[in-house]
């Protein structure tokens, strides 16, 4: 696998491209594309217009990256969705109040994660790939590739499931067929079985004290 740190920063980057400052309803699908592959290709292509006019204010502050990548995470992906797939059949176990705090917890893991990796974005071309999937089953996957101007192109899929207002939301990204979300799995089990769920909550929190300022 070649999911090292850097190749997982580039693409992460390049994913934030793919969703920043836009809304996927906004967009006309294309002919020839399925919708959630146009739609990820046409947030694509205005963000990458909207770096190169912003890259000014993001070089004097960096710390800008935390409240634009809320703004890009927020409107398309399903955080608790992903929360049960981090967490895996722990989730069960979890009260009503711990599922809550955990999935805001996470979000903003996954807010310090992609700003790390957006302030590394050097202008990857996203090339995507044929799409294979049949729209009625509800969930698709979008493959591409980070393509670079060194080094191989990194593999990079989405998987969108429809929701109940027949909006595509992200719920797993894969990098080199690594999932970004059950990767945590492991490592959250191990926590939670050491020193318990509430523990885990309390450690992100204070991790993710930065973002929330």
């Amino acid at each position: 696998m070649r999911a090292n740190k850097y190749f997982f920063n580039k693409a992460m980057a390049a994913l934030l491209v793919l969703f920043s400052m836009v809304g996927f309803s906004s967009f006309a699908v294309a002919d020839d594309m399925p919708e959630p592959q146009a739609l990820v290709k046409a947030s694509s292509d205005k963000m990458m217009k909207s770096l190169e006019e912003n890259k000014a204010e993001l070089q004097a502050d960096p710390s800008l990256i935390y409240g634009l990548v809320t703004d890009v995470l927020t409107p398309h992906f399903d955080f608790e969705k992903m929360a049960k797939l981090a967490l895996g059949k722990n989730w069960r176990a979890l009260s009503a109040t711990q599922q809550s705090q955990f999935t805001d917890e996470f979000r903003l893991l996954l807010i310090r994660t992609y700003s790390t990796a957006m302030l590394e974005y050097t202008n990857e071309e996203i090339r995507f790939l044929p799409f294979r999937d049949d729209l009625k089953t509800k969930k698709v996957q979008v493959d591409m590739e980070i393509v670079q101007a060194r080094g191989p192109a990194i593999p990079m899929s989405l998987s969108l499931y429809e929701n109940k207002s027949t909006e595509w939301k992200v719920y797993d990204v894969k990098i080199d067929g690594i999932s970004l979300v059950t990767n945590y799995r492991s490592t959250f089990a191990n926590e939670i079985r050491n020193d318990g769920i509430d523990k885990l909550i309390e450690r992100l929190a204070v991790k993710n004290e930065k973002v929330k300022a």
